[in-house]
Formats: C-alpha cells, structure tokens, sequence
C-alpha cells in the first residue's frame, strides 16, 4: 500500500480506504482537516460520501483501526521519521467537544425526520446507520464524556433532547448487559425514534403544562398508535427498534399500552425502552417542573417494581448509571456544591468532584477538584441546579 507515515497515524488515497480503518481526519485542499465526529468506517455508505465530497486524501489512526482491515500494527511509533512526536492524548475537554458535535449533528438529523413525518413523507433507516455507529463507539470509547454532556439540559426542545438521551441510554445500558454490536446499534435506533409518534399529536396537549384531563391523556396516548403506523411506513426498521419504540409504555402487569403486553411478552430491549424513557423524563428540567436528581429518580423507579417495572433489571440499570453519575451535581458534607467529574475505576461513594458554589455562603466559589478518596469530605446527597437556582453549564 502507497502511504506517507507519521507515527500511529497514516495518510492514505481514499481508493485504499477500507471497512474497519479509524479516519481521524481528511486533506482539503493539499491540508489536513479534523473531522468532526472521528471514527471507525462501519459502512460502504460512509466511503461513497467521502468520495462524493471530493475527498481523495484520508488519515487513518492504525492503533484505533480494526485488526482485519488490512493495516499492519506496531506496538511502537515510527521513531525514524520522528522521534519526538508519540500518539496524541486525547483529552476530556476534547472529547467532550466530539460529543458536541455529535448531539449537534443528533439534533439536525431528528428535527428534519420530525419535520419530513409531520408532512407525511417516508424515509429511510439508512441514515440512521451513522449516527447510532457513532453513539456506541462515543460510549465505549468515552461514557463519561456524553454523560456531561446530558446533564446540561435545556427547558426547550425537550421531544429532541429526550429522544437523542434515550437512544445514548439505551447504549449505556445495553453495554452493560453485554449486548452484541448489532443489537446496540438497533437498540439506538429505536430508543431515537421512541416518541416518533408525538409529533402527530395537537400542539396544545403535547405542550400543556398542567395535569392532563383523563381525555387529554387518552389522546397522549395516542402518540403510540400514531408510532405503528410511522413504524410500518418506515424502510429497513428492524423488529427490535420498533419494539424498543412500541414497548416503553408496556408495563409488566399488563396495564400499559398499546398492546397491553404482560411478564415476558415484553422483550428485554422492550423492559429496558420502558426504565431508560422513565429516567431521563424524571431527570429533565420541564418549564413546568424541577429536574430530580438520578438517586432520586431511582427511588421512582425503585417504587415502580415489580408491578410496572422489571425489578431485577431496574437494578441492573442503577448499577449501570451509578448513584452519582458523572456529570451529576452533589452537596458535600461541607455544604459545598459540585459536579461529579471522574467516577472511573472509583467506588461510588468516592468520585473526583469539580466544586464550583457555596450553600452555605450562597455564592460561586473559586473551582476545586476534590478527591473524596483523600479528602475529609463526603457526598451528602445527590441535588439539582433548579433547586438552588444556580446554572452550572459553565463549569461543565
């Protein structure tokens, strides 16, 4: 293979591109560019649109690449061309801008299927493929970072934010019930398009603040029955994705709708729709309630076993998450409060906290990363930004 070298990272013709390589970037006008949202090429698809664009020079990571993609590895870097230079370390921050881009791009993609159903219009799995690609390689590559990234929630464009949550959740999760390859990528597509139906609903329901009246709710419900139809109207949709879209209404004593399923008529991926849509719902902050803390949103789920929820995977779930997940804020013992940064290989108990305001004093603090594994110091409970009318984004 015809290739110019730099240490882990190879710049190769697009014509030798192969399934399996890590593009890490492309050359524009005879320089490089980083791409966006890096990854591995899973897809024919994805080096057709390259070709398209007019790219004819890619970089490929050979470390990151897949081991039957036809790149020869080396344990070491390529010293004689540069003995200096070592693979780069990616850091947090910029791996917390990838996931920026990528809820970025989540959030364009969802809002033109939202709009093209709303007129009526099909459309195809297919451009789904890249997008749930990339949401599983974000979180085996880097949980923490889009864990982050879903704390930093906006009242407004809720139907978008929850859908891009729930398929990111429904990843977590299925990776921590060791969930093959192919059905965590379905599993994402379905948890994206969970609440497809909603977007045939009537504005004024859809968005009312108060409690619904009993026919109110009847027509929210609708949103499922709507969802059947988009589902069959939908090209290359696998059975699981519907399910996971059709199922996370479905409760375990048969009370749930549409099909008022029972006990283990209801798939896992299906129970699992039903925990992760319950949490991030509980965990948003609505302009007509207060965001719950993940321990306490727990609790909820907790109450709802065993009669609504799987009691044993309700559990599994908590352990996945973590009662103090990262990117969730806590109050220490000493009244300080804080973002959960690095829980990684920690108990639970004791993560690094990113300190930035004071209960006690009622004000923002200089920034202190403390490490409860060495300090003093303890959580005393999992707490919300709406309930100290505070706005932690920035120290995000």
């Amino acid at each position: 293979m015809n290739v110019v070298e730099s240490n882990y990272v190879i710049k190769i013709p697009i014509d030798k591109l192969a399934l399996g390589m890590f593009v890490t970037a492309i050359d524009r006008q005879q320089s490089k560019v980083d791409i966006l949202n890096p990854g591995k090429i899973k897809h024919q698809d994805a080096i057709n649109r390259l070709k398209k664009s007019n790219v004819t020079i890619v970089w490929v990571d050979i470390k990151r690449s897949s081991d039957n993609c036809g790149l020869i590895k080396s344990d070491k870097p390529n010293d004689l061309i540069n003995p200096v230079v070592r693979k780069p370390t990616v850091t947090r921050d910029a791996r917390r801008l990838q996931t920026k881009h990528l809820l970025a791009e989540a959030k364009g993609l969802i809002q033109k299927v939202l709009a093209e159903t709303y007129e009526g219009k099909e459309f195809g799995i297919t451009r789904f493929d890249g997008l749930a690609d990339n949401m599983i390689e974000m979180v085996m590559d880097n949980e923490d970072a889009f864990k982050c990234i879903l704390a930093l929630r906006t009242k407004d464009a809720y139907l978008l934010e929850h859908s891009i949550n729930v398929g990111f959740l429904m990843v977590t999760f299925g990776q921590h019930l060791n969930l093959d390859i192919d059905a965590l990528r379905q599993i994402a597509v379905g948890g994206i398009l969970h609440d497809i139906g909603k977007i045939k609903l009537i504005d004024t329901i859809l968005n009312k603040t108060q409690k619904l009246t009993p026919e109110e709710f009847e027509h929210m419900k609708l949103h499922q029955f709507f969802a059947i139809q988009i589902m069959d109207d939908t090209k290359g949709l696998s059975q699981m994705s519907k399910d996971v879209c059709l199922m996370h209404h479905e409760k375990i004593d048969g009370s749930g709708y549409p099909n008022g399923l029972k006990g283990d008529e209801i798939p896992l991926h299906g129970r699992m729709s039903s925990i992760v849509d319950i949490y991030d719902a509980l965990t948003a902050e609505r302009c007509y309630k207060e965001a719950m803390s993940p321990a306490a949103a727990f609790k909820t789920l907790i109450s709802l076993t065993p009669v609504e929820l799987d009691q044993s995977l309700v559990y599994e779930f908590i352990r996945c998450i973590g009662v103090y997940p990262v990117g969730s804020l806590v109050l220490l013992s000493d009244q300080r409060v804080g973002i959960v940064w690095e829980a990684k290989d920690r108990d639970v108990f004791h993560p690094i906290v990113k300190c930035f305001y004071s209960l006690k004093h009622k004000h923002y603090t200089k920034i202190a990363m403390v490490d409860l594994l060495k300090e003093e110091v303890n959580i005393e409970r999992g707490i919300t930004a709406s309930s100290l009318g505070i706005n932690p984004a920035p120290f995000y």
